[in-house]
């Protein structure tokens, strides 16, 4: 099978030259300094899309923290109470209960806490 001609070398210079545009100096036009400035955004590209991931999960937690201390349940409490009445609701959807629909998210904090109130009933 016979190899493709590889691609001009113009070509390959303006498609690192169009990745670099709206970098600041002459990283946006002298090529030898864009092809490093172009590789390095892209692996802070690939970095940040599994840094976000963390982020999000972070910010979700902290929403809910929030809102269940409004209801005077402990997070973790509210999570482990969660997982035993078998409420499989990922930490996304309860965020965004806890903002759009506090009324169904109070449901659900009375209900982790009056789990919690019989478990120590119980230990008693």
């Amino acid at each position: 099978m016979v190899r493709a001609p590889p691609p001009s070398r113009a070509i390959k210079r303006t498609k690192i030259l169009a990745l670099a545009k709206g970098f600041r100096g002459r990283s946006k036009n002298c090529y030898s300094i864009a092809i490093r400035r172009v590789h390095k955004a892209l692996q802070y590209q690939y970095i940040s899309r599994r840094l976000k991931k963390r982020e999000m999960r972070a910010l979700w937690i902290t929403r809910i923290n929030i809102a269940t201390r409004e209801h005077n349940v402990n997070y973790s409490n509210f999570i482990d109470k969660m997982a035993q009445y078998n409420i499989q609701l990922n930490r996304k959807i309860l965020a965004d209960l806890a903002i759009h629909e506090p009324r169904s998210f109070k449901a659900l904090s009375e209900l982790a806490k009056s789990r919690l109130k019989d478990g120590l009933l119980a230990a008693i």
